[in-house]
């Protein structure tokens, strides 16, 4: 039968502040070696044999980050776009009712985990198959390396062919209940994968939940494709309730089972565990980017953007990027969120973009700003051309350092090379293209009373962007 990958790529991945922003969360960036936590999730499926495309849900700010990662890897995926989140039952139910026809055995994978052994991951997919194949809902259960407090847990019970029932979905625990949980080797922490037949999900979702399937089945019908995307009826889906997976359908059905995951899995929800999920040299630390340390142990020190040095650390995690540094001790690093939170409460930028702010069409780097003045590096990818667009309170003036742009300025249109110039002044209507083979790169300078990214009216737009 037929396995459909479905990868769910909701989160805001606070805990990962400051690497992990909101326009750019954790699941897209690179942690360990040249794929992104996306991209490897979507790789770790074709190991499975005969696959689907996978189907990606994810937010509708994040979906031009989602293709360009899928198109770097060559797979060509049903990228299905959710104004806002409603947890990962309706997502599920969505893409169970896409596939209904076809009905396909449902791989349900967060975008954001790390599992190294992907041979020991095939091998417990393949237990879990002939399982679903029998119209069970099954679950992987991790098996616990120490007590952990921050997962929640599957109590095992007897066993189904190759896995076992599932007695009881436990809470995230004490550490006295954690310690007790490892010790009898009856508890397993709840991994959030799973492997169902799409009917036998819709089954159990209508009779445990029939409210959110109704919702989720009059949302497809007013959905419509967008360029590359499935665009969810907002109006429709906002009527649809939130729920888990679990909360749904999973701790109330008696078709749930697990089969056992052991296969050096990390959800990275914490930077104790990216510390933990990494190589550390022999004094245990784990040293990321330009570092220059001393007489430090047990430390996770990570640079993004310039020289980071440390003498007579222990159990300490500092990280720095363009424009923050965050510095805790190993066991406080999980209070991160308390510092996104202040910071969201002042209206910080810092909670939202990097000072690199990546667009469907390339990417800016803010390098420099004033009371009245704004300096950006612009990379526009070849073929890719930018809106054409106005501004009510700023002027432009942009320098190309590398490549070739095309250019609308006001009633003219014409080429510029390298270190060749333009002014656009406040008002006028204004495009930028990359016509050529290679990156274009410039400088642009802006110079107004007000500088924000809000002040864009387009008028014409490849990628349907035409809120404000």
């Amino acid at each position: 039968m037929m396995i459909q990958p479905v990868i769910l790529c909701g989160g805001k991945g606070s805990r990962l502040w400051p690497l992990s922003r909101e326009s750019y969360p954790k699941q897209f960036l690179n942690i360990e070696g040249k794929n992104t936590l996306f991209q490897e999730t979507a790789l770790r499926a074709n190991t499975l044999g005969e696959i689907a495309s996978p189907i990606v849900m994810c937010n509708e700010d994040l979906r031009f980050l989602v293709a360009e990662q899928l198109l770097q890897l060559g797979i060509k995926g049903d990228i299905i776009l959710e104004h806002e989140g409603k947890n990962t039952a309706p997502a599920v139910a969505i893409s169970a009712l896409l596939k209904k026809e076809d009905d396909p055995l449902l791989l349900i994978m967060p975008a954001d985990h790390i599992i190294k052994d992907r041979a020991a991951f095939t091998e417990s997919v393949k237990k879990a198959v002939k399982l679903a194949e029998q119209d069970y809902l099954v679950t992987f259960g991790i098996v616990p390396d120490r007590p952990e407090t921050g997962f929640g847990y599957l109590h095992m019970g007897s066993p189904v062919g190759e896995g076992y029932k599932v007695l009881r979905f436990e809470e995230k625990p004490s550490a006295e209940v954690a310690v007790q949980y490892c010790d009898s080797g009856e508890y397993f922490w709840n991994s959030g994968i799973f492997l169902f037949r799409a009917s036998a999900f819709l089954s159990e979702l209508q009779t445990f939940a029939p409210d959110m399937l109704t919702a989720c089945e009059k949302t497809l019908a007013d959905s419509t494709h967008d360029l590359d995307f499935f665009r969810l009826n907002p109006s429709q889906f906002s009527k649809c309730p939130a729920d888990s997976i679990d909360y749904a359908v999973m701790e109330k059905t008696d078709k749930c089972v697990m089969v056992k995951l052991d296969a050096e899995w990390s959800d990275l929800g914490t930077w104790s565990s990216l510390y933990r999920a990494n190589e550390k040299d022999e004094q245990g630390n784990v040293l990321r980017g330009d570092v220059v340390a001393s007489d430090i142990q047990n430390c996770y020190l990570h640079s993004e953007s310039r020289l980071l040095t440390a003498i007579g650390l222990k159990d300490i995690i500092a990280i720095e990027t363009s424009d923050a540094v965050f510095v805790a001790h190993m066991d406080e690093a999980h209070n991160v969120k308390k510092i996104v939170e202040s910071l969201n409460i002042e209206n910080r930028q810092e909670t939202i973009h990097h000072r690199k702010v990546y667009r469907p069409w390339g990417a800016y780097e803010s390098t420099d700003i004033g009371a009245r003045f704004q300096v950006k590096c612009i990379t526009v990818n070849p073929g890719q051309i930018l809106s054409l667009q106005m501004h009510h309170h700023r002027s432009e003036h942009w320098v190309v350092v590398h490549g070739t742009a095309k250019i609308t300025n006001g009633e003219k249109e014409f080429l510029l090379t390298e270190d060749q110039s333009t002014y656009i002044p406040i008002g006028t209507l204004h495009r930028l293209e990359n016509p050529g083979k290679i990156p274009l790169e410039l400088i642009e300078i802006q110079t107004g009373p007000y500088l924000g990214e809000d002040d864009i009216v387009r008028f014409e737009d490849l990628y349907g962007r035409f809120e404000k």
